[in-house]
């Protein structure tokens, strides 16, 4: 349920509203819009009376709410949630790159590949130092020295780094971490999610594999719920029939989740496609709906990458990927969601 308060109510007449609701064991979700000031019921709202409310002076409209998630919804929050990481803003109407390696291999490689996408526009540089992998052969990543040596390319470009979590275990090691990202594996390791709802920190929240828009919405209610309400949703293309691809990329999620949520959206085109030759076109679709950034991944030797080589962008192709883009957003679409 929201209630949709009247312009510049009176303090008093708030206070006694909220003391009351609170005393029916509802929780409250206050959010302040530049013209609107809403107030979000968390709990058995069953028992609240509408017509009472209703008849407030202070109050404007009363609305009960059939989604499940509720501090996730644009309903409970209609202006866009911009997340400021070490300066780089995500959902403020611009377009954030986050681009590096999908697995840090040596100091060498990870600093080389900060500095040339940085050069390019980068405001972000991702990274993977815990990796999962389907075979247990594969490389799993450097973990502590992983983030070492993300932490050293951070501090020689300045760039805000983003790294994946896989266990609870590791969270110790996210001290220095900026964002913290949830990889399609664990977006229902619903024990993480809350774990990451007590901290502070960014949280970039990936899209299962067969998951839905709703699912992903509850996922990341989990994290909200816990007091955290720093989340970035990241659409990287779902399972389906189609083989020619890792995965089909879901492109209109990102229009349809604007309406749902205003929680920030970035795509991942180089984990939904899998193929270096379509980063780009999927890159300038995801600008083209209005999405709020790409996650791209960028080696500066791909063809001997440790993983995913194949999808991944020389620095070369990176900064062509970044000068196309540039072209796009001045006509991107932009959905009036208020």
């Amino acid at each position: 349920m929201v209630v949709i308060l009247k312009n510049n109510p009176n303090q008093k007449q708030l206070d006694n509203l909220i003391q009351w609701l609170k005393s029916l064991d509802i929780d409250i979700h206050i959010s302040q819009g530049r013209n609107t000031t809403i107030l979000g019921l968390i709990g058995d709202t069953s028992v609240v009376d509408i017509d009472l409310i209703s008849a407030l002076d202070i109050v404007e409209a009363v609305r009960r709410i059939q989604e499940p998630y509720k501090n996730a919804n644009r309903k409970f929050h209609p202006e866009d949630t911009v997340i400021d990481v070490n300066g780089a803003k995500i959902g403020d109407g611009s377009f954030q790159i986050m681009a590096g390696p999908c697995s840090v291999e040596s100091k060498e490689q990870i600093c080389s590949v900060a500095e040339s996408v940085k050069r390019s526009g980068a405001g972000l540089l991702r990274g993977g130092a815990f990796k999962p992998r389907t075979s247990p052969y594969a490389f799993q990543g450097m973990r502590a020295e992983g983030i070492e040596l993300l932490l050293e390319a951070k501090a020689l470009t300045g760039l805000p780094i983003v790294t994946e979590i896989m266990d609870l275990s590791q969270l110790p090691l996210f001290e220095e971490v900026d964002v913290i990202q949830v990889g399609a594996r664990n977006m229902q390791n619903f024990e993480l999610l809350k774990e990451l709802g007590r901290t502070s920190k960014p949280i970039l929240l990936k899209r299962g594999l067969a998951n839905t828009l709703q699912e992903l919405l509850m996922s990341a209610e989990y994290i909200m719920a816990g007091g955290n309400g720093q989340v970035i949703l990241c659409e990287r293309g779902i399972r389906t029939f189609e083989t020619a691809t890792r995965n089909t990329l879901d492109i209109s999620a990102v229009p349809l989740l604007k309406t749902m949520t205003h929680l920030p959206i970035i795509v991942d085109p180089s984990h939904a496609t899998g193929l270096s030759k379509l980063v780009k076109p999927m890159a300038m679709a995801a600008a083209a709906v209005g999405a709020d950034g790409i996650l791209i991944e960028v080696h500066n030797d791909p063809m001997h990458a440790l993983c995913d080589g194949q999808q991944s962008l020389t620095p070369e192709a990176f900064d062509d990927l970044v000068q196309s883009i540039s072209h796009i957003l001045p006509y991107a679409y932009k959905e009036q969601t208020k």
